[in-house]
């Protein structure tokens, strides 16, 4: 099968137990599960409504601030219009950015499905653990980037995975059923090549940063 970022070849692995297939691009390091384990999105919105995002919760603000910690200082001080993609059943991250004085839009498809976001342009677009949920992460990529103004700020957290099969079989994020992509700092750079934007930070974990370069190239 070919990667859905690069088009080239795959490798093949399976987690046995579970006989999922798992196809890995050792060109750009992309990892992606047969898409037969992808589920319908009101199956996703089952797992989704467990989870506990209580805004008043100091150690969810707390995750959000280490994100921002992380991104703020790249983005610079001329941002004033942001948007939460993907922001779940919380605005808490749009809240915490509009507190340091930037308008912030958010966007989730089961929970704030407004697509208004489509009309606009940002100077920042900030995205947390949403990218291993896409069934078309390279279209998404190219979408939201279409949407900075030039010089504007894309922030994507999402694990970054070992790029080693054996390891990547003991590493827990894949078991989320509804995680059905995984990354690295390399997929990620193959695709600000792709999409006319400059990676310019990555924290060898789990966040990145992008600048737009100028209009979207076509």
């Amino acid at each position: 099968m070919k990667c859905h970022i690069c088009n080239g070849s795959t490798l093949t692995f399976k987690n046995k137990p579970e006989t999922i297939t798992y196809h890995w691009c050792r060109s750009c390091a992309y990892i992606f599960k047969s898409p037969s384990c992808y589920q319908p999105i009101e199956d996703q919105k089952s797992r989704y409504d467990l989870h506990e995002n209580d805004p008043h919760d100091e150690g969810y603000r707390a995750y959000f601030q280490r994100f921002l910690d992380f991104v703020l200082p790249h983005v610079g001080t001329d941002v004033s219009h942001a948007l939460d993609f993907g922001c779940g059943r919380s605005t808490l991250l749009a809240t915490m950015l509009q507190d340091r004085g930037i308008a912030c839009d958010a966007y989730d498809p089961i929970y704030h499905p407004s697509d208004d976001y489509t009309k606009k342009r940002y100077d920042l677009i900030v995205s947390t653990e949403v990218f291993e949920h896409l069934h078309q992460p390279k279209l998404i990529f190219a979408e939201l980037v279409s949407r900075l103004t030039p010089g504007g700020s894309l922030a994507i957290q999402t694990q970054f995975h070992p790029n080693d099969p054996e390891q990547f079989l003991s590493w827990y994020y894949h078991k989320d059923p509804t995680h059905i992509v995984f990354f690295t700092a390399k997929t990620f750079q193959v695709l600000a090549q792709m999409h006319g934007c400059e990676m310019v930070a990555q924290n060898g974990k789990n966040m990145v940063i992008f600048k737009k370069k100028g209009e979207l190239l076509s």
